[in-house]
């Protein structure tokens, strides 16, 4: 059923709008109705209306929209309320606030007066909710033709002049009625027709209530089969009514209750968006419960399960805190304040201190320095973890930042005062790099532990830095570097330090550096010390090491001789390992049977944009153990929150991400920008793919190189290369390749402020969850894509586990990684996605991607396609990639150096 007109066909799609539009297609997802803006649902919602404070209430529909939902229910019923007055007075605000009205609205009563009230007042086309045969024929179509009238789509009530249907039977049959009058006489388009089945409590203890979720769930699909084109909705929160109280085993119920009931059909709910537990993430027990009263498994199911929700009910209890050591000496109060991260009372306690002491810099030098030498004591035992030195680190900064005028002021009265001298370690990110977690952290570290820190930030050329130690006469540099170029750039700096006749140490650190290669490649390049830092909790004793005379030579020693047998161990295995020639390692491709196969065609090519795309969404999808991993706490989440020794503080970092999550989302800190393309592709030679269509700067077809294992192998396998999984020209299958790119904004205002604010804690929190959710955002469009977008699995159902473990089928490769370690294909790939002017991002000289929190890659969709890594490359290929590419060998080889000498 369609529309055929000269320009192009109009589906059936149900359109719903406030100032943006609302379709909901075949492929779209569960759409949630937020429930709270309702004085039957919420109490303070229905405070503020009857204390007409309709301007506060206005911030209950903000909440939902921000917590998700995508249409509103609002809802004015009650006893004491001029129902058509709170509509009208409440619906015009809200069409005045363009964050809120941008969604559709759905006008719900019981009484026809305020629904008709609520229609005159909204934009955009909305949802009547609702209307029955209840009154009987002739008031059904009354009242559908008047909503119709005003261009709006309803939702239709299983209920008859016998009452509301409790029974499956009764259900199908009210909606195959109403649909009859609503299609035929009242000239609705099916479309614009939603069914509410009736939901109700479930696990009452009332036998006849049990089968009630089967019976809806049951009815959902019989009604989406005989009238597909029709939606059906529900009140979610009526399943779950016998728990009330209970919002932790309620949010399980519903979890289970919509999964099954989405796969029956179910299109729309109303529900609280912001208190919905992802089902994969309900501990087992409570899931299995409530399966069992849901899909009425059991006879003792509502048992079981009122018998396991005693023993989490949540009790609202105030917290109290205990003050008891407010009553204890000042270098006491300090010391309790730095090591458990308080900043509440930190200024009056520095005030105390600076007037008890002779002088300001003998409170950094007295019971602060006491104070965080206990922190790097727990730090160092293991018995405090990174985040909550961090928080110390806060602490510290504040205490200083409320003494600095006076010690500056001193300085002023007395010019030739000593003021001591912390030595001083200079940290920067390399030239063409942009990360800078890693460092922040190192930094916040070493300066808890009495060090000075200059922080050149990223992106700093070679002569800046040496420039800057040297002009500050500083005792330590640091380099720090993610990406592959790095570690030529820190090569270069290590041979800029010899050559200036440099004395000062050199530290690296970063997430693509190691101890074989600060040995092999940076140690050799400098004679005065170069040390790998494998984390933040090792930078402490290397310092304290070098910047101790007596300490120094023997530990300096001890890496070379380390670093030594590392090179002759690094030596000895190139020696050992066998490769195969260029041309015989393409003779080994990987076997496809391209004859048997039918490659998928992508629902569109060329490009698509995403702006701000909903974080809430993104936030579902995010991989927490990489996060931990940041705040140098080692583990699998959701384990590591249980974790014997380090769960109780993993728990507190974990809440502390929530919170500033939702922040992010509620005052919209960050925007999600993103681009997916997709382009015909063949593989015409063992490792190029020709996009036919695009162009390269010659007017030739656009082709994209790959790179091929050379490393020997067991007989029989294959050396694989990208251009494996794209079709052959000679096979004459019509194949594709994708690509995407992802990036977070908006981190640039907060980074400043948290610095004002001494606040180096929220600092790494948000550039750890903007990370986080760029990645989580590739996660999201690689899915769509799978599903939607190119749809070669449209049914994957996995589990977040599943997804993190890379369970599904086609890979999402990324420029500069191991089966593409190549970062100058990067280029293509920007200019095929238009990825500046889409997505935001920028490429460094270096090829690192700006903003930080970006994510590039290409999609490949055959099932035979795997994740691999080139490894070590061979003279042969090098020239052959060169020719392929029409670069110098000189340059693909600065580009593939890490290839070249794994």
């Amino acid at each position: 059923m369609y529309i055929q007109t000269n320009m192009s066909v109009i589906h059936p799609f149900l359109r719903l709008s406030g100032l943006e539009p609302l379709v909901l297609r075949p492929e779209t997802n569960f759409v949630n109705v937020g429930e709270r803006t309702n004085v039957t649902g919420s109490r303070k919602f229905a405070r503020l209306i009857k204390e007409n404070q309709y301007e506060e209430a206005l911030s209950v529909a903000r909440q939902q929209v921000e917590g998700g939902a995508q249409v509103l229910d609002v809802n004015m019923d009650d006893a004491l309320l001029d129902g058509v007055q709170a509509m009208t007075t409440y619906l015009n605000l809200l069409q005045s606030e363009p964050d809120i009205a941008r969604i559709p609205i759905m006008i719900d009563s019981s009484k026809f007066e305020i629904i008709e009230a609520g229609l005159k007042c909204v934009q955009g086309k909305c949802i009547v909710n609702s209307i029955s045969l209840k009154e009987g024929e002739a008031k059904f179509l009354q009242q559908a033709r008047i909503c119709r009238s005003f261009g709006a789509a309803v939702i239709v009530m299983a209920f008859d002049e016998d009452g509301q249907a409790d029974t499956l039977e009764r259900r199908v049959n009210i909606c195959e009625r109403a649909y009859g009058l609503l299609t035929g006489k009242a000239g609705f388009d099916p479309q614009d027709i939603i069914f509410d089945l009736n939901i109700f409590a479930i696990a009452t203890g009332i036998e006849e209530h049990n089968n009630y979720a089967v019976d809806f769930i049951e009815a959902t699909r019989i009604v989406k089969q005989k009238m597909p084109l029709c939606k059906v909705s529900g009140g979610v929160s009526n399943v779950s009514f016998s728990f009330r109280g209970n919002d932790h085993v309620r949010e399980a119920i519903h979890s289970v209750f919509l999964l099954h009931a989405i796969k029956a059909g179910m299109d729309m709910g109303i529900v609280n968006a912001g208190q919905l537990q992802i089902y994969d993430q309900i501990e087992p027990e409570l899931r299995e419960l409530c399966e069992d009263v849901v899909l009425n498994r059991r006879p003792d199911a509502t048992e079981r399960l009122v018998t396991f929700a005693e023993t989490v009910k949540a009790v609202a209890k105030e917290s109290v805190k205990d003050e008891t050591w407010r009553h204890s000496s000042v270098e006491e109060r300090l010391r309790h304040a730095l090591v458990n991260g308080i900043t509440d009372y930190i200024d009056q306690d520095t005030e105390e201190a600076r007037l008890k002491y002779p002088r300001p810099l003998h409170v950094i030098e007295g019971p602060l320095m006491d104070g965080m030498n206990v922190v790097g004591d727990l730090f160092g035992s293991g018995k405090m973890f990174l985040p909550q030195v961090v928080k110390s680190a806060r602490v510290m900064k504040k205490s200083v930042a409320w003494l600095t005028p006076f010690i500056e002021q001193e300085k002023l009265d007395n010019p030739n005062a000593g003021e001591g001298g912390a030595p001083k370690i200079l940290l920067a990110t390399v030239k063409g790099d942009v990360h800078d977690i890693g460092k922040n952290i190192v930094g916040v570290v070493l300066a808890c532990n009495g060090y000075e820190i200059i922080d050149l930030g990223v992106m700093v050329p070679a002569d800046k830095i040496l420039d800057k130690a040297r002009e500050l006469n500083v005792d330590i540099i640091g380099l720090s570097g993610l990406i592959t170029p790095s570690l030529d750039e820190m090569v270069h700096v290590a041979r800029e330090m010899k050559r200036r006749n440099m004395q000062q140490p050199l530290l690296i650190g970063g997430a693509t550096t190691s101890r074989t290669h600060t040995a092999v490649k940076i140690a050799e390049q400098y004679d005065n010390g170069v040390v790998y830092v494998l984390d933040a909790s090792r930078s402490v004793t290397v310092a304290g090491n070098l910047l101790n005379e007596e300490t120094k030579p023997v530990f300096l020693s001890e890496v070379k001789t380390d670093y030594e047998k590392l090179r002759a161990d690094f030596a000895a295995k190139r020696g050992v390992k066998e490769y195969l020639p260029f041309a015989d390692a393409q003779r080994q491709t990987m076997e496809i049977d391209w004859e048997g196969y039918t490659p998928p065609q992508p629902s569109f090519t060329g490009t698509r944009v995403f702006d701000a795309y909903d974080l809430n969404e993104i936030r579902r999808y995010i991989d927490w153990t990489p996060f931990f991993i940041t705040w140098e706490m080692r583990g699998k989440y959701p384990q590591i929150l249980s974790d014997e020794r380090q769960g109780a503080e993993a728990t507190r970092l974990f809440e502390d991400a929530q919170r500033m999550l939702d922040t992010i989302i509620s005052e919209q800190w960050l925007t999600a920008r993103g681009v997916v393309g997709f382009w015909k592709a063949a593989a015409i030679a063992p490792d190029t793919i020709e996009l036919a269509d695009e162009k390269d700067a010659d007017g030739k077809p656009l082709r994209l190189e790959s790179l091929r294992q050379q490393i020997k192998k067991a007989a029989g396998q294959p050396q694989f290369s990208l251009s494996d999984f794209i079709a052959p020209a000679t096979s004459g299958k019509d194949d594709h390749i994708g690509a995407f790119a992802v990036s977070i904004h908006g981190i640039e205002p907060h980074i400043p402020r948290f610095n004002a604010a001494h606040d180096d804690y929220s600092k790494i929190m948000l550039q750890a969850l903007a990370d986080r959710l760029a990645e989580a955002f590739a996660e999201v469009l690689h899915l769509r894509t799978r599903r939607e977008f190119w749809g070669y699995v449209p049914e994957e159902a996995l589990s977040a586990e599943e997804l993190i473990k890379e369970t599904y089928r086609g890979i999402r490769p990324a420029p500069g990684y191991p089966a593409c370690p190549d970062h100058t294909e990067k280029l293509k790939l920007f200019d095929l996605l238009g990825a500046t002017e889409h997505a935001g991002i920028t490429l460094t000289e270096s090829l690192a991607m700006s903003p930080a929190a970006s994510v590039c890659g290409w999609y490949f969709s055959h099932p035979q396609s795997i994740y691999f890594g080139v490894g070590k490359i061979l003279p042969d290929q090098v020239a052959d990639y060169a020719r392929r590419k029409n670069m110098p060998v000189e340059q693909v080889q600065q580009w593939l150096s890490a290839n070249l000498e794994e």
